[in-house]
C-alpha cells in the first residue's frame, strides 16, 4: 500500500497541466485531493474523473494572490477531510520579457503569483501541520530558479524566491514540528505557461526550447515520489530537465 493512502494533499493550480497530471497520479495512490484554481468548470470536470475513477477529491474555485481566499481553501479541506496532510503550491504564471519592456503589470502579476501565492499557501496550512506535528508542502519553482538568462530577470528573481522561502521553511520546522519542504524544479515542461508570454521578442526562443518540452506527467510522478517517502525520509529539492536541456 502506499504511503499516500488516505492522505489529504491541497492542489494549486489544479486546473490544467502539472497541476491536472499531480491530481491523477496522487489519486491513483489513494490520496484524497483538494483541488485549487480560478476556472470552476476544469475543476469540476477534473474532480469528477477522479471520483468517477474510485478516488476522492473536492474542489473550491481559489485566487491564491487572495490570503483569505487561501486561509479558506485550508479551513475546507479540514472540513470536507478533517486534516491537511500536504500542500502542493503548484501555481505559476511565466510573462517572460525584457525589462525594457516594462510589462510592470506582469511583472506584479508574477510576484503576486509565484511568490505572494506560495506563501499564502504555506501560511494557510502551516498552524494546523504545526499542532499536528506533521505536514508536507512542496513549493513548484523552476530551473529558472536556479539560472537567469535574458528575458527571465523578474520571473528568475521570483522562482530564486521560491527556493529560498522553501529552504528557510526546511530549516525552522523540520527538528521542530517535523513538517517537510521539498522543492521541485521543473525546465521545459509541455503546459500553458508560455501562453501568458506577450514580449514577441522572447518569445520565439521559448518556442523553440519548449519544442522538446517532457510531458508534465513526469513532474506529477516526482512530486508523488517526494510525497510518497516516509515521515523520516524529506526529498529537499528536485530539478527535472528534458534530456537535451543544457541550461
Amino acid at each position: 500500500m502506499s504511503n499516500l493512502q488516505d492522505q489529504v494533499v491541497i492542489i494549486t493550480g489544479a486546473s490544467s497541466g502539472i497541476g491536472e497530471e499531480t491530481a491523477k497520479e496522487l489519486s491513483s495512490k489513494g490520496a484524497k485531493l483538494v483541488l485549487a484554481a480560478r476556472r470552476e468548470e476544469r475543476l469540476k470536470d477534473l474532480a469528477d474523473q477522479v471520483n468517477q475513477g474510485g478516488g476522492q477529491a473536492v474542489y473550491k474555485t481559489t485566487d491564491v494572490t487572495s490570503y483569505e481566499e487561501m486561509e479558506h481553501l485550508a479551513e475546507f479541506a479540514i472540513e470536507e477531510f478533517g486534516q491537511i496532510d500536504a500542500i502542493v503550491n503548484n501555481a505559476g504564471l511565466m510573462p517572460l520579457s525584457y525589462l525594457n519592456k516594462q510589462k510592470v503589470k506582469e511583472w506584479d502579476q508574477m510576484i503576486d503569483v509565484n511568490i505572494k501565492g506560495v506563501l499564502y499557501g504555506i501560511s494557510a496550512v502551516l498552524p494546523h501541520m504545526r499542532e499536528r506535528k506533521q505536514g508536507h508542502i512542496i513549493n513548484v519553482s523552476s530551473v529558472a530558479g536556479h539560472v537567469v538568462f535574458p528575458g527571465s530577470a523578474v520571473y528568475s528573481g521570483t522562482k530564486f524566491a521560491v527556493r529560498a522561502i522553501t529552504d528557510g521553511l526546511r530549516m525552522e520546522e523540520s527538528a521542530e514540528s517535523k513538517i517537510r519542504a521539498t522543492i521541485i524544479s521543473p525546465g521545459a515542461v509541455s503546459t500553458e505557461l508560455t501562453s501568458t508570454i506577450t514580449d514577441e521578442d522572447v518569445k520565439g526562443g521559448v518556442e523553440d526550447l519548449y519544442e522538446e518540452a517532457i510531458k508534465p506527467d513526469s513532474i506529477a510522478r516526482t512530486i508523488r515520489y517526494a510525497l510518497e517517502e516516509p515521515g523520516e525520509v524529506a526529498i529537499n529539492e528536485i530539478v527535472v530537465r528534458p534530456t537535451n536541456q543544457s541550461m
